[in-house]
């Protein structure tokens, strides 16, 4: 794949996960909520996570018009879901009343990571400037 296609397809990649984070967790939340929801009822906790993900898919989509000024984003975005979902993961198989999320949120995180880092190798070798003065 040529430099130029893999930036076109990380651009659909990163708006197709913005509209997830901002306009699908939810839903998700409310039609499975054995796949995405950890608690039944009113749950702070949720408002919280859906806050979080909506407004990284602002940024998310923001980052398509030009993902390689935003590699830190990309990154963020690569590393949160790998640590999220292997959080997730292991929570999920210490307690079987959350069994359903090996279903559902723990592989799409990973999704997400995957084909991120696919898209954008050099999220995945990110660097810290060094700074200049000393």
């Amino acid at each position: 794949m040529s430099e130029a296609e893999r930036v076109k397809y990380l651009k659909l990649a990163l708006r197709a996960f913005a509209l997830l984070f901002i306009l699908g967790v939810y839903p998700l939340t409310v039609l499975w909520p054995s796949g995405w929801s950890w608690h039944s009822g009113h749950s702070e906790y949720l408002q919280m996570i859906i806050a979080i993900y909506a407004t990284l898919g602002v940024f998310l989509w923001l980052a398509a018009r030009d993902p390689q000024q935003h590699v830190a984003l990309i990154a963020f975005a690569i590393w949160s879901s790998v640590a999220h979902g292997t959080t997730m993961g292991v929570q999920s198989l210490l307690d079987p009343q959350h069994l359903g999320h090996l279903y559902g949120d723990v592989p799409a995180l990973f999704i997400v990571a995957i084909l991120l880092g696919w898209l954008s190798p050099r999220a995945l070798t990110l660097r810290f400037a060094r700074n200049a003065v000393h």
